[in-house]
């Protein structure tokens, strides 16, 4: 397990931002603990490509970093239940701009590039060829 984010000596403030939810989950594990507390299987049904095991990683770190909270309920089945403490709910100010973007990106790159979807391309893996050819000129 990795020392916890405040420990660590950072050149760049933006490096601690990027430790803290870069990767291809983190975000996102927040981003849906934002609408509401989840428990693991509710996180892993909404993120259905990522494996049980990068799950707990990925949860550990965010609670070692102090940005999620785990609530153990005394019950039987034990109930475990993940929520974004004051520290993680301040990170809405980052990720619903970064949604934002994706939707403009999204939008833009569906606009710019007709083409692939005219003739195919986007099922071929022709797109990554045709890019590379286009960067070269």
């Amino acid at each position: 397990m990795r020392e916890p984010i405040y420990t660590r000596n950072y050149q760049c403030l933006m490096e601690a931002t990027a430790d803290v939810i870069g990767g291809k989950w983190k975000s996102l594990i927040v981003y849906y603990l934002l609408e509401t507390p989840r428990r693991f299987n509710e996180l892993k049904r909404l993120l259905p490509d990522i494996s049980q095991r990068i799950l707990t990683q990925q949860l550990r770190e965010l609670e070692t970093d102090g940005i999620i909270h785990r609530e153990i309920y005394k019950e039987i089945p034990p109930k475990v239940e993940y929520s974004l403490t004051e520290v993680g709910t301040s990170l809405q100010q980052i990720i619903l701009p970064m949604l934002a973007w994706g939707e403009h990106y999204v939008e833009h790159f569906e606009k710019t590039r007709p083409w692939c979807k005219r003739w195919g391309l986007e099922q071929t893996g022709e797109i990554e060829h045709l890019e590379e050819e286009e960067m070269q000129r």
